[in-house]
């Protein structure tokens, strides 16, 4: 049994999970107080800022002085965190705003000089196989073919796969910072800003849909903040309630009037859903929408097929940490 730290640094927000592991022949690490497993991961520590590293990127091609100071911080206090639990592994991945940004040297030497390790600007094809890994686990085996969509603030990821891995990936700049900057700029957004970020998610959609067979899923599980965001606002949830988001399974209907909700609301008005958090009241409009066009793309390719989607508290985060395993 080993304790790794794993660190996944988004355009929107920045995460930590501290989670001891074991070999999957030997059974299942379990540690006093733990949080909840993610298959050969026992959690100790799980936290989220939201830093929005990525804020102006999109149109600046750059990382804003304060957004690196917003994540410097938050990297500090999980250096901390790393130290007081004894994570004796590390690994620190960053994806689509780091990608996108000239000064992106910046960001990776103040990781390195606040948590001792290289921060690895990944692929979308990488970012997209780890998210596989962590969302995988929420179903049963013996679907033929499994669609993972992580929607992030920048990008989104599309990967398939079955019980072997990784069939096929792709990523694409589409995510709920990326397009509230760049359509939604009402308060409610107005039609027409609707039908602009509609028509960058359709052809963003043409673009997956060569690489990834998006008609042959046989099950799709959502991942990340905006669906899981989503996903408590269709369950009419008292409060954010990780354990009843995770593995829920909704029908597309219940999922877009939920998505349409969101979309709609003013900004006041989602900020006073008890579920909502304040980092993502700017940018949900935005991941509301595209998760209803990514599920409507999904009904129509596969005829009618695919009637549900599964939402996942485990994604790219539980991938760092199982490849940390994977590679000790």
């Amino acid at each position: 049994m080993s304790r790794v730290a794993a660190i996944d640094c988004g355009t929107n927000s920045i995460r930590l999970l501290i989670a001891d592991t074991a070999d999957t022949t030997t059974g299942t690490a379990h540690t006093a107080g733990a949080g909840p497993t993610s298959g050969p991961l026992v959690d100790v520590v799980r936290e989220m800022r939201v830093v929005r590293l990525g804020q102006g990127v999109d149109a600046t091609g750059e990382l804003a002085p304060e957004a690196l100071e917003r994540t410097f911080a938050a990297a500090r206090d999980y250096a901390a965190l790393i130290r007081e639990h004894g994570a004796s592994s590390v690994r620190f991945v960053a994806t689509s705003a780091t990608r996108d940004a000239r000064n992106r040297q910046v960001f990776v030497d103040g990781v390195r000089d606040l948590l001792g390790v290289e921060p690895e600007v990944i692929s979308g094809d990488e970012e997209a196989a780890l998210s596989f890994s962590g969302a995988s686990s929420v179903l049963p085996a013996g679907e033929d073919l499994i669609l993972v969509v992580d929607l992030g603030g920048g990008s989104t990821e599309f990967v398939a796969g079955d019980s072997g891995g990784v069939i096929a990936a792709r990523s694409v700049d589409i995510g709920c910072v990326r397009l509230t900057e760049r359509h939604l700029h009402s308060d409610p957004p107005t039609a027409a800003e609707i039908s602009a970020a509609e028509a960058d998610v359709d052809a963003a959609l043409d673009l997956a849909g060569q690489a990834v067979p998006l008609d042959r899923a046989t099950a799709v599980v959502g991942v990340a903040g905006s669906i899981t965001t989503i996903t408590a606002h269709a369950l009419g949830l008292p409060e954010y309630q990780p354990g009843r988001i995770h593995g829920a399974e909704l029908d597309l209907e219940t999922i877009s009037k939920a998505a349409t909700s969101l979309l709609e609301m003013t900004r006041e008005e989602r900020a006073a859903l008890p579920y909502m958090h304040p980092g993502r009241v700017d940018v949900i409009g935005a991941g509301a929408l595209v998760w209803r066009r990514i599920l409507a793309r999904l009904a129509t390719v596969s005829n009618g097929k695919t009637s549900t989607a599964v939402s996942s508290e485990h994604d790219i985060l539980d991938g760092i940490a199982l490849s940390i395993r994977a590679a000790g």
